[in-house]
């Protein structure tokens, strides 16, 4: 037994040490996240790969949530990755409110600390990214508020409540997540307010994308495909 345990790990000791040298990059350094559904839409399609910084904010210890050390927090309107506080699903949104922000919406207007976000149109290119169904279904504007912008979808309707809430204060080491396709997604109108500490990093390009809807055929246009808008 021990000279086939010998034989087996001169054999493959490199591909061992490869595999625990990518666990621990990918655990601790950069990552790149599935993306399954479309709550953040228009601007991460399903079946989006995204390029995950997990160093943006801060080092933890590989494969716990043990922060070691902490250079800079999330700001208005970066998309993050966090485990969900009410089951521990990693998902992906964008940053609505920060710690000592007062958060509200009203008929899918946001207000950030009484002050109303301003809506523009979305550029025809990202829109024709989508499926008829979801074209025609819904009214697409590019989000404003201060220096940041991102494209938003949502579906015209009465005020209810998910599409308005608040106001709500934003308390210390907490953070308000909303998806982008502002009808359709799992956020905190659902889950809550999102710890810092279950915050995992900051996702910043499309490394590359296949259409489920095509059996799976590339989409060469969002390879290497910055989340920016611009």
């Amino acid at each position: 037994m021990q000279r086939k345990l010998d034989q087996f790990w001169g054999e493959y000791r490199a591909l061992i040490y490869f595999l625990i040298v990518m666990a621990l990059f990918r655990s601790a350094i950069a990552d790149w996240n599935q993306v399954p559904t479309g709550s953040m839409k228009p601007t991460i399609l399903e079946g989006d790969r995204v390029v995950v910084n997990k160093l943006a904010y801060d080092l933890k210890l590989p494969f716990t949530s043990w922060e070691v050390g902490r250079w800079a927090d999330p700001g208005l309107g970066e998309i993050v990755t966090f485990y969900s506080p009410a089951d521990d699903r990693l998902l992906i949104k964008r940053v609505i409110g920060t710690p000592g922000d007062t958060i509200a919406m009203r008929n899918n207007q946001i207000f950030i600390n009484d002050e109303a976000a301003i809506y523009g149109k979305l550029n025809e290119e990202m829109v024709r990214q989508l499926d008829l169904y979801h074209r025609h279904r819904h009214s697409f504007f590019v989000e404003q508020y201060g220096d940041m912008k991102y494209p938003v979808m949502m579906n015209p309707a009465e005020p209810n409540h998910y599409n308005s809430f608040g106001p709500i204060e934003i308390p210390d080491d907490h953070y308000l997540m909303l998806g982008d396709n502002r009808d359709s997604s799992m956020d905190s109108r659902a889950i809550g307010l999102v710890p810092r500490e279950r915050i995992t990093g900051r996702a910043h390009t499309v490394a590359f994308s296949v259409d489920y809807e095509s059996y799976y055929l590339p989409r060469m246009d969002r390879f290497i495909h910055s989340l920016d808008y611009e």
